[in-house]
């Protein structure tokens, strides 16, 4: 089977943001212009792909992340769809562990929210490049200048507006591009087809003010250009694109987009900035490991597919038809079914049964995940998030997943002696799922204490 997109055409993006920003309405979105889907899910109505448990759609939240596969332009998308709540914040960083990049979601009107400022550090701590997305920009008090504004002071970054909003609040109908100097604007219902067309005249003199100012803060992180913008000389767009995604994969700059998911407006483009800004499998440096046997040693495996094989285990998930589902990231060599490897973590040896490509909680079968790549793999017997999968012959041990410890323990019992093992039963799944979870027996009062964040 060979590989259907070659490793600079693919990309593995989590969409992270605070509660009610627009995540999974986003994803949404992406999955109806990527044709994967031929409507479009809606939170409000439990109608979405990405949240499909049913106390997800009961109570309209994300609660576990959920990966879809997406096609745009001839490049793979792996998407994340990651939860908001700081209850489910191990979620959001066991996602972060295996993602090359992050497409952050702001409210326009709240700007900076506390879960904003979390999982933007989350994702400093793991060094993933960022896009940014001002969503709602068609509510009452939506202000683009504001949001970047605040993402400068509170976050301590560096936004770059890549557009400027056409209208205001319910009058909002479009972007202007900056770096084309081209007004985008959406008018069917569904959002399907963008339309170029001239800049508003009464926009003319802000959207060439800007766009002078986000010339000038590319330029800055390439000497060649600077020259060239003090010497008044005209840069292709070309250039700047190469200079900003040089800067956002060193994660010294994050673009700005905006826009309304809800009113489908504003999408297109940034699946557009993902594929030009956001690293592939081939940008970001080699993952590095330890040798098992020696933790001084340290290895460094590329992304290629002729590497040995080496992985991380993300996420178990409990399947209630097919069993347990390891999700894992591949990031050297490649992985065949019927294939043995080694659980580095454990030391035991773990043969890969059925392997499927999820689109949130349906599948579909293939039979080789390759590097860069994200898969799951049903039928580990002893491999839980955290643990790395490796080639037995070349054993490297990843970093692993680190979780904050729970501070809440309550003690529970079942109705009737009866129902004891299956509670156990249905307690040790849990703990496997949901890693920050914990189970034991008091001595002293056996009791059953479980604890969770």
């Amino acid at each position: 089977m060979p590989r259907n997109f070659p490793l600079e055409k693919c990309r593995n993006i989590g969409i992270i943001a605070h509660i009610d920003a627009g995540k999974t309405t986003t994803t949404e979105r992406i999955l109806f212009y990527t044709g994967k889907t031929y409507r479009i899910g809606s939170v409000d109505e439990g109608t979405t792909v990405t949240d499909w448990m049913a106390q997800e759609r009961e109570r309209g939240i994300t609660i576990v992340s959920a990966a879809v596969t997406a096609e745009w332009k001839g490049y793979q998308i792996n998407v994340i769809d990651t939860p908001g709540h700081i209850d489910f914040t191990a979620e959001v960083q066991r996602s972060l562990r295996v993602l090359d990049g992050g497409v952050v979601i702001f409210d326009a009107v709240q700007g900076v929210e506390p879960q904003s400022e979390t999982v933007w550090r989350q994702a400093d701590r793991y060094h993933v490049p960022r896009i940014c997305f001002v969503n709602k920009m068609d509510r009452v008090g939506a202000s683009f200048e504001r949001t970047i504004e605040s993402i400068r002071q509170r976050l301590g970054a560096n936004p770059i507006a890549m557009q400027i909003p056409i209208g205001e609040e319910s009058a909002f109908v479009g972007v202007v591009d900056l770096l084309t100097m081209q007004a985008i604007v959406w008018e069917d219902e569904l959002g399907r087809e963008p339309k170029y067309v001239k800049i508003p005249d009464y926009l003319m003199t802000q959207a060439q003010e800007m766009r002078a100012l986000m010339v000038e803060k590319i330029a800055e992180f390439e000497d060649e250009l600077i020259v060239k913008f003090l010497e008044g000389e005209e840069i292709s767009v070309e250039e700047l694109k190469r200079v900003l995604r040089k800067a956002v994969i060193a994660n010294k700059a994050t673009p700005v987009f905006c826009g309304s998911s809800l009113r489908n407006k504003g999408v297109q483009p940034i699946l557009d900035a993902v594929i030009d800004y956001l690293p592939s499998p081939l940008d970001i440096p080699p993952v590095k490991g330890v040798d098992p046997e020696n933790h001084d040693r340290v290895i460094e495996r590329p992304a290629d597919d002729d590497a040995p094989f080496s992985a991380l285990v993300f996420k178990i998930v409990a399947d209630p038809y097919v069993g347990r589902l390891a999700y894992f990231r591949v990031y050297s060599g490649k992985v065949t079914q019927g294939e043995t490897v080694l659980n580095s973590s454990k030391n035991r040896r773990e043969r890969i049964g059925r392997m499927v490509r999820m689109y949130a909680d349906r599948r579909e079968d293939i039979t080789e995940v390759y590097a860069g790549d994200i898969g799951a793999v049903l039928g580990l017997k002893d491999s839980f998030t955290g643990d790395t999968l490796c080639d037995p012959k070349n054993p490297i041990l990843l970093e692993s997943i680190t979780f904050p410890e729970p501070v809440i323990f309550v003690a529970v019992e079942p109705k009737t002696s009866a129902d004891q093992d299956r509670m156990a039963e249905a307690l040790r799944r849990l703990a496997e799922e949901d890693p920050t979870f914990k189970v034991r027996t008091d001595e002293n009062t056996g009791q059953t204490i479980i604890a969770g964040m």
